[in-house]
């Protein structure tokens, strides 16, 4: 390497470790509300009578309910518009969901009537123009027939809720009135001033949507005609505290310029987000620690700088995200984690080819180690890029077309492939570098770890591998588990999860352990026989059940029905998905894996001849089916955490087979008369060891989540192990043995013959 060349990667290394360690000691992380408690909700801004729910609209209904939220005292709240009619709002600690979506998704349309007197029901007869008859509050079965209204809640500047010590009226909300509102204000409290004691029409109607909120009656002080001056009043009704904030919120928010629905909320209590962190934290660092020793065992010397470059690694890409203000969320984390197995396949790929370049080189790479490590760099450029580019498209599929928490997994993901290249390919190269110049180092080549091919790669070279030989029966194979995977999802079907269907999923944690078929008998006598009731936890103590869409009063009755099994239960997480946002979701996820297959075959086609391109994608296809497959025999859910788990086995998948591809490619072009077949065989034997070490360590890192990384990453876990295996497995017996098939019938051009020069008389060549 020269000394200009090694100056700059160490300029560019320092600088980069310096930055992300002061980003990471400076500034704390943005996590999701999976991960610290909260509410999630999706609104969805729908036409109203006169108005269209365009996206002018729809942020003039984010300015409202921005105003509802301040007022509901929830610290550091997150409302962003998502697409033309949608609304994200996250609610960190608040964890009641049915009054967050209450307050907040009400059309809210204040306004302020005359009283022209009662009426017998809501089908009375109608009055003058623009009477309404609405029930009275202070009055079971009585109705009070309103004038239009004379002021709308545009008028009011403020509303507060104020506790009434003095009057005796407990909670009351506060308002106060603008300028042109307060004449307003005194000009019909001044006429209802006007009106007998006992006469309806000396009361004032203040109506929120359709319902009388209050109806106070003018008390003896208030002049006739001037009416209540100084532009205040008061809404009493016997509130709560709660009912009285909530009010406030409603009426200093203003109205909502188009009405909007719920189609999605989510609910995670502050409890579960910290179990999710430290099962999650303890699952990386025994995942990593095992990695680690695992690199160190197998390469020595440059396993240990390996292993450094990795801590480095975590620290930049951490770093990154914390800069970029990407929301860490429990999917996100598990795609850091993932990410590390990438990272550690870039460091193999560089192993590897030094101690071949080491063996080719002989007693000359004994005198100078770099030359070896120097030539690997340059060789596997190839790969290590190919192979980053296509788990990037999978990324990049992922946040496109994912919603909530799972974007989180496409940026850290995105962000850890990116870190991986930097960690690998400058500072391992640095780190290697400087250990291969100290004289001890150079004298003990056997300490590098690069003097020896491995047992692995020595058995191979006795013993070399003939896959081609039996490429018919390897993909005969192949077939037959498609069979199967493929009658797994015809027999079993595939069950989608919430997400994709629409409807409501709520875990609740009991204080003793719950039987599960007392508590779906129980449900099921509440009227909820459909009901998909399982149990979790510790012996038992946590309960998910799974009903069709529902409103907040047939959630009760399941609590209560759940109640009377398991005593006392608390609502850990609730999740509600409305059926058109399902239905848009499981859309989505289709085509988040069309497009992958479609945009690994057309990058890889232009990487390599369509040939090589076509088989990987086949073996890439036969490990998703088989992953569907298998989740359809377990009967487990496809829901969006396991599409991110897929999505990611598609990129594994392609990575995987693009490096022996890459081989293929090489050994062809100096391979001179050698037959395919035979080429194929030594790509395998030359990479099979590079394939072995690096699912070994994504092997680490995803056994460690299965088993402690809470059950919410389970699935996502088993989706991913099953994904490493069938993808080391199909590379070897789908994507080259297929890949020399289609060669066979297809063969590449042979290059046209260049001209050579004619040798002139007594001319020097």
């Amino acid at each position: 390497m020269p000394a200009r060349s090694a100056l700059r990667r160490a300029l560019l290394a320092c600088a980069v470790v310096a930055l992300a360690l002061w980003i990471a000691l400076t500034t704390s992380p943005r996590l999701g509300l999976d991960l610290r408690g909260g509410t999630r909700i999706v609104l969805e801004t729908e036409d109203g009578p006169t108005t269209r729910a365009d996206a002018a609209a729809t942020d003039r209904a984010l300015e409202v309910l921005r105003k509802r939220v301040d007022g509901l005292g929830v610290a550091e709240p997150s409302l962003a518009r998502a697409g033309e009619r949608r609304i994200v709002v996250e609610l960190p600690g608040l964890r009641d969901p049915q009054r967050a979506a209450e307050v907040i998704g009400r059309t809210a349309q204040l306004t302020f009537h005359a009283v022209t007197g009662e009426a017998r029901g809501p089908a009375g007869p109608a009055g003058a123009a623009g009477t309404r008859v609405l029930a009275d509050p202070d009055a079971p079965g009585r109705f009070l027939a309103l004038a239009a209204p004379a002021l709308s809640g545009d008028g009011v500047e403020s509303a507060e809720a104020v506790l009434d010590t003095t009057g005796g009226r407990g909670w009351t909300v506060d308002l106060s009135f603008r300028d042109r509102a307060a004449g307003g204000w005194a000009r019909l409290t001044g006429e209802a001033a006007c009106a007998g004691p006992a006469d309806p029409a000396r009361r004032v109607a203040i109506v929120l949507d359709d319902r009388i909120v209050s109806a106070p009656a003018m008390q003896a002080g208030v002049p006739c005609g001037s009416g209540i001056g100084g532009g205040s009043a008061q809404i009493t009704g016997g509130f709560s505290a709660g009912e009285a904030r909530d009010l406030a919120a409603l009426v200093q928010g203003g109205a909502l310029p188009v009405p909007v629905t719920t189609v999605e909320q989510s609910t995670v209590g502050p409890t579960l987000g910290a179990e999710a962190i430290r099962a999650s934290a303890l699952a990386a660092a025994i995942g990593l620690a095992c990695t680690g020793l695992f690199v160190i065992v197998v390469y020595r010397l440059l396993g240990v700088l390996a292993t450094a470059a990795l801590l480095l690694y975590g620290l930049i890409s951490y770093a990154a995200v914390v800069a970029l203000g990407a929301t860490l969320t429990l999917p996100g984390l598990a795609g850091f984690v993932l990410a590390v197995g990438i990272a550690v396949d870039a460091n193999v790929l560089v192993f590897e080819r030094a101690r071949e370049e080491y063996a080719a080189l002989g007693r000359a790479a004994g005198r100078d180690l770099r030359r070896p490590v120097t030539a690997a760099f340059g060789k596997v450029w190839s790969a290590v890029a190919d192979s980053h580019v296509t788990t990037l498209l999978a990324a990049g599929l992922l946040f496109a077309f994912a919603t909530g928490p799972v974007k989180g997994f496409g940026v850290t993901l995105a962000i850890g492939v990116a870190t991986s290249v930097l960690t690998a390919m400058v500072i391992t190269r640095l780190l290697a570098d400087v250990a291969l110049r100290v004289p001890a180092v150079r004298r003990r080549p056997a300490l590098t770890g690069i003097a020896s091919l491995g047992r692995l790669r020595t058995r191979l070279a006795r013993r070399a591998p003939r896959v081609t030989a039996y490429r018919r029966r390897w993909l005969t194979g192949c077939v037959g588990l498609l069979l199967v995977a493929l009658a797994g999802i015809g027999v079993r079907g595939v069950e989608f999860g919430v997400e994709f269907t629409g409807g409501r999923v709520v875990r609740y944690a009991a204080e003793r352990p719950v039987d599960a078929d007392e508590a779906r008998e129980a449900i099921a006598a509440a009227g909820f026989p459909d009901a998909v009731v399982q149990t979790a936890g510790d012996g038992g103590a946590d309960v998910s059940v799974r009903v069709r869409e529902t409103g907040d009063g047939e959630q009760r009755e399941i609590r209560e029905a759940l109640t009377g099994v398991a005593g006392p239960v608390s609502v850990e997480r609730d999740d509600l998905i409305g059926p058109s946002l399902g239905g848009e979701l499981r859309t989505h996820a289709l085509l988040a894996l069309g497009l992958a297959v479609a945009a690994q075959l057309l990058y890889l086609t232009v990487r390599f001849r369509w040939t090589y391109a076509t088989a990987a994608v086949a073996a890439m296809t036969q490990d998703v089916l088989l992953v569907v497959g298998l989740f359809a025999w377990l009967g487990k859910p496809f829901d969006s955490v396991f599409l991110a788990a897929l999505l990611t086995v598609v990129g594994y998948s392609v990575n995987d087979s693009v490096v022996v591809l890459d081989r293929l490619r090489e050994l062809r072009r100096r391979g001179g008369g050698v037959p395919l077949a035979d080429l194929a065989d030594r790509a395998v034997a030359q990479t099979l060891p590079r394939t072995v070490n690096t699912g070994m360590g994504a092997l680490f890192v995803l056994v460690a989540l299965a088993v402690l990384g809470g059950d919410s990453l389970t699935d996502f876990s088993v989706a991913l192990l099953a994904g490493v295996v069938l993808g080391m497995a199909s590379t070897v017996f789908t994507a080259l043995p297929l890949a020399v098939v289609l060669e066979g019938r297809h063969p590449a051009p042979k290059p046209a013959p260049t001209a050579v020069p004619r040798r002139r008389a007594g001319a020097v060549v």
